[in-house]
């Protein structure tokens, strides 16, 4: 009786390429990639009719076959790049595209290649130096003064979760007071703010809708006619949510009017500026986002209006003790990782294994 066939042996699955494999691998995906970037001004923006099954989508499947790259590359172009939207298209318009630049997907290239583990300091110093240096620029830039914190994150739904976690934890919102504690927002709000809330256990607050006013900003009077009642029937107003350019509309809330409010009634303002935040860089958007640096929290997007591919986003938290008391832990395994004065990403967010994300921003601003 014949022995069972492993079911990887040397000659059908290898780890590691020789040197003259990753040459030819690199040459044909680089030529891939010219190719691609080199048409953009001929692909369609979006292929409408490429959602069904068809017979190729078995090539999805995987199993004990060795394919070429060849083979793989055109399979990737004809199912995944030639279907559905085109982000990097000129004639995409329907939000911010998401185009990327070329030294951004080389900078996750190094980040893939070096495997640098960025979630500890003591695993690599160097790679949470990095991101901690796009942090303190991105806070600068908002106007924060020293002492604030932040967190590289995947996008900017993540983001938003890990600051309403820290204003729940930093505002001592328990289940038990859940019900009796108040959120304003409007219905500018993105949908990412719902569902942090219910992600965090904040499903039975009580949610104010606040009306806007002619430019589709939250509306001053209304909001504090709203505290002010709420206040005087036995709720705990908590949480204020703001747009720094808003999905629909691009609408900017007036930050400073609600920072007063928010200090007058000791309330935690958070700011969404995936859209419009990285606009502090213009002269324009730093009048239009006055008041952005009294917020409690703010989040941006750089895959937004920085055109960094997507899977970043960035949380900034004006105490950063605040942010670290929210996401303390600790654990026999992770004994090394405590490192006095310094803290670790992993102690600033919900993650612990984390992909090197600040080499795809710190590159090309670098450059």
């Amino acid at each position: 009786m014949k022995s069972p066939k492993p079911y990887f042996t040397n000659n059908v699955f290898e780890l590691e390429e020789s040197a003259t494999e990753r040459k030819a691998l690199l040459e044909k995906i680089q030529s891939f990639s010219e190719d691609f970037i080199d048409t953009l001004d001929t692909q369609k923006a979006f292929h409408y009719d490429t959602h069904a099954a068809t017979e190729r989508d078995f090539f999805f499947k995987i199993n004990r076959d060795k394919e070429s790259l060849d083979d793989i590359l055109a399979f990737f172009k004809e199912r995944v790049v030639d279907t559905g939207l085109n982000p990097a298209s000129g004639g995409h318009l329907g939000y911010i595209p998401g185009g990327g630049i070329y030294s951004s997907a080389l900078g996750d290239y190094l980040a893939a290649v070096t495997n640098r583990y960025a979630g500890v300091f003591y695993a690599s110093p160097g790679a949470v130096k990095m991101e901690d240096a796009l942090i303190h620029w991105t806070g600068k830039l908002m106007g924060f003064s020293d002492g604030f914190g932040g967190n590289l994150t995947s996008g900017g739904s993540i983001a938003n979760l890990i600051a309403l976690h820290t204003a729940k934890h930093q505002k001592n919102i328990t289940t038990s007071k859940a019900s009796k504690s108040v959120v304003y927002c409007t219905s500018q709000s993105h949908h990412s703010i719902y569902k942090a809330l219910k992600n965090i256990g904040l499903e039975t607050c009580t949610i104010r809708e606040i009306p806007l006013d002619s430019n589709f900003r939250i509306s001053i009077p209304a909001l504090e006619t709203q505290i002010k009642h709420d206040e005087h029937i036995g709720l705990n107003p908590f949480l204020i949510i703001a747009n720094a350019g808003s999905t629909d509309v691009g609408a900017i809330d007036p930050m400073e009017k609600l920072s007063n409010i928010s200090k007058t009634h000791n309330i935690w303002m958070h700011v969404d500026a995936a859209y419009g935040g990285f606009f502090m860089l213009t002269g324009l958007g730093k009048e239009r986002l006055k008041g952005i640096e009294l917020a409690d929290s703010v989040i941006l997007d750089p895959h937004k209006s920085l055109f960094m591919p997507y899977g970043l986003g960035i949380v900034l938290v004006k105490n950063i003790d605040h942010l670290a008391s929210a996401h303390a832990y600790s654990a026999n395994y992770m004994r090394d990782a405590e490192m006095e004065n310094q803290y670790s990403p992993a102690d600033l967010s919900p993650e612990l294994s984390k992909h090197f994300r600040g080499l795809r921003m710190w590159l090309p601003l670098k450059l």
